[in-house]
């Protein structure tokens, strides 16, 4: 007699998300080991600048001398570990599930492009020059658009304080996104100065995940068919 069994699921190892991870931390902790004036002067180096990009000559001047790739570099900048770390807490929040779902390749290409759109809509939307624009939150921002746009009917935990207690509820992960890519919207224009966020930064990143998850998802849906054995 023979039994069928069942073959196990192939685990695919998520190596994106621990890559960026390593790769944020890494570059903040040589930056924080450095003198004041030497780490401003990497964020000059490698950060994105404001001013330019506003043209056609520009763009080429940019693409000859290398200095467009200041629109990745300036991603794993940071001006301070709080800023590290709250970037960090959503791409825990958000990046694993969307790896998962569409692969680790896919899933760093989404989060470079994504940061680098996102810091050049900031770029466009300063009208001051020579602000540096630094930090991943773009890059974050288009995972989260990914992410609702991969998982519409999701459900994300929120603990609320009730009183004296403290209540773990489930609420729909669109209108959390939503009420958080509405606020990116009023504080894009009332909110506080570009110098100190780049809102135009969070609205490009998200924008730009949600239509590279909707271009990609016949794509993603052939690999999850594969993996699948199907």
């Amino acid at each position: 007699m023979f039994v069928g069994i069942a073959p196990r699921k192939k685990q695919v190892l998520s190596w994106a998300n621990p890559l960026l991870f390593a790769t944020m931390w890494l570059a903040y902790l040589v930056g924080a080991t450095r003198a004041p004036d030497q780490r401003h002067g990497t964020e000059l180096d490698w950060g994105a600048l404001t001013g330019g990009l506003d043209s056609l000559q520009a763009w080429q001047a940019a693409v000859v001398d290398g200095t467009v790739l200041r629109l990745f570099s300036a991603l794993f900048l940071h001006a301070d570990w709080v800023h590290l770390l709250g970037n960090l807490v959503f791409l825990l929040i958000f990046g694993p599930p969307a790896e998962r779902i569409m692969g680790g390749t896919r899933f760093l290409l989404l989060f470079l492009l994504g940061g680098a759109v996102a810091n050049l809509a900031a770029v466009l939307a300063i009208s001051t020059p020579d602000n540096i624009i630094i930090g991943a939150s773009g890059a974050v921002s288009a995972v989260i658009g990914a992410y609702l746009a991969l998982f519409p009917g999701a459900r994300l935990g929120v603990v609320l304080p009730l009183g004296l207690f403290l209540q773990f509820v489930r609420v729909p992960a669109s209108l959390l996104i939503g009420l958080w890519a509405l606020l990116q919207v009023v504080l894009a224009y009332s909110g506080p100065s570009f110098g100190a966020v780049a809102w135009a930064a969070h609205l490009g990143g998200f924008c730009f995940g949600i239509l590279f998850a909707l271009a990609t998802r016949a794509a993603i849906a052939r690999r999850l068919r594969k993996n699948r054995g199907y």
